[in-house]
């Protein structure tokens, strides 16, 4: 019987033939990477409005539009833009109405654009900022404030993409 622990304490003590080792590095761990999403915004080819792909940093609204301006900051080949010489400010929407009085507000969907710069802003410059931001379909108008420094806000109005196209 002695002999049999004997055996067996030995067995256990050798475990199942494989010597231990330290740790060993073996390089980086494997990592993915995944490129930006890649949206649409409006550009002109030939004076008239054209859907081109743009990377943008999420799939935010705000997003797209900031790839929309910093677009006329770059070559555009055969593209153009009227938006040069204006910047992208902001958003703010109403698709989530404040309550008041615990009455839930009637929804309106408005986007509300802040820009800046000086000169006209055309027609053409209008429908790029709109129908870029009505790819949301979540929005049903899009208004577009403009606001300089040391100026009142100016209103350019209410719109859709399908009233400028």
């Amino acid at each position: 019987m002695r002999a049999l622990v004997a055996v067996v304490l030995l067995l256990a003590m050798t475990g199942c033939g494989i010597l231990p080792t330290d740790v060993q590095d073996r390089g980086s761990a494997p990592t993915v990477r995944i490129p930006p999403p890649t949206k649409t915004i409006f550009l002109l080819r030939n004076g008239k409005l054209m859907r081109e792909p743009a990377d943008v940093e999420d799939d935010t609204v705000d997003s797209v539009l900031t790839a929309l301006f910093d677009a006329s900051a770059h070559p555009l080949g055969d593209r153009d833009t009227a938006l040069r010489g204006f910047t992208y400010l902001r958003t703010r929407n109403s698709i989530n109405p404040p309550q008041r009085d615990e009455i839930q507000l009637p929804r309106t969907s408005t986007l509300t654009v802040y820009i800046s710069g000086d000169g006209t802003l055309t027609k053409l410059g209008m429908a790029q900022i709109v129908c870029t931001a009505q790819q949301d379909a979540a929005f049903e108008v899009v208004k577009i404030v403009r606001e300089n420094e040391g100026r009142p806000p100016k209103d350019e109005g209410r719109h859709t993409c399908s009233e400028l196209n």
